[in-house]
């Protein structure tokens, strides 16, 4: 990422943007005020499904947050149901393991749920995507959604293709977006973002993420951008498709670091949720600030899980 493109993008910037796409997200309904709590002990009893994000509860980067391991053995011994439910697009399912194994967490291919997962169950609404283009990572060939071709270098290739999947930001550009957009306004395709995240939280400060872009493109373009991940739908109906249809959607929560994917996201399905406070978006800041300015209230606050 160039950095004059993160230039200014801090906790605020980020509120802001996701404030100013609000018309688009699910709409939902919150308690009066949220209930603060130490860490997870106190919500234990409370629920039977725990759904965690990752970025900011999990890990900060590519760095494991202390005693996040130890917690998810806790509940697993009270019996809880674990999962992961992560806006990371890039990592197939079983790169994702991979990836949390390296951050010392056991998790089972069951319990990561994706948006890659969730634009996986939904795009075959477009049909044939032969002649698609895909932006994701060098390492990444995208091949459970068919043969895609890396997006071209130049306006003529992009011009080319008949329609564009947004997996990740990795090698991604204010250039290329320019270049993406102006192709867009010359003739409009669909555009699909399997990560609707605007940021993430990093070692070094907020990443700019494709739900950015998707959005932009949204907006500029006039194109009916099809969003797969926190806060919208299809990644709530696969990890519901995975937990016996016995539990109730209020035995279920969902802890995050952000208001208008985590908290939001759960509370338009009717889950639980759990604002962690002090690695993510908001780490070092009074996120009641924010709650208040959003209207978006958590169940409960706790600093780490």
């Amino acid at each position: 990422m160039l950095s004059s493109e993160l230039a200014g993008w801090d906790a605020d910037k980020a509120f802001g943007f996701y404030e100013s796409v609000r018309a688009v997200l699910p709409r939902a309904r919150y308690p009066a005020t949220p209930t603060c709590a130490p860490d997870l002990g106190p919500v234990a009893e409370r629920y039977d499904v725990f759904v965690f994000d990752a970025f900011g509860v999990l890990n900060v980067g590519e760095t494991p947050i202390k005693g996040a391991r130890e917690r998810i053995d806790q509940l697993r011994e009270l019996g809880k149901s674990v999962f992961v439910m992560t806006n990371g697009a890039s990592f197939s399912a079983e790169a994702s393991m991979e990836k949390f194994r390296k951050f010392g967490f056991d998790f089972t291919e069951n319990e990561i749920v994706s948006s890659r997962s969730a634009t996986l169950s939904t795009i075959g609404s477009f049909g044939d995507l032969d002649g698609w283009h895909v932006i994701t990572t060098e390492r990444d060939d995208a091949a459970d959604f068919g043969q895609l071709e890396p997006i071209g270098e130049v306006a003529d290739d992009l011009d080319e293709a008949e329609g564009f999947l947004f997996l990740s930001s990795a090698r991604w550009s204010e250039p290329k977006q320019a270049m993406l957009e102006a192709s867009l306004m010359r003739r409009k395709r669909p555009v699909v973002v399997g990560n609707p995240d605007a940021v993430a939280p990093r070692e070094y400060g907020l990443s700019l993420e494709p739900g950015y872009y998707g959005h932009r493109i949204a907006q500029r373009c006039g194109i009916d951008v099809a969003f797969h991940g926190k806060p919208f739908p299809s990644i709530y109906d696969v990890l519901e498709s995975r937990i016996s249809p016995d539990i109730q959607p209020s035995r279920v929560v969902m802890m995050g670091d952000t208001l208008h994917t985590d908290v939001l996201g759960a509370a338009a399905c009717g889950w639980g949720s759990v604002l962690v406070a002090s690695h993510g978006l908001f780490r070092g800041l009074g996120v009641e600030s924010y709650i208040t300015a959003s209207g978006i209230v958590p169940d409960w606050i706790v600093p780490s899980i």
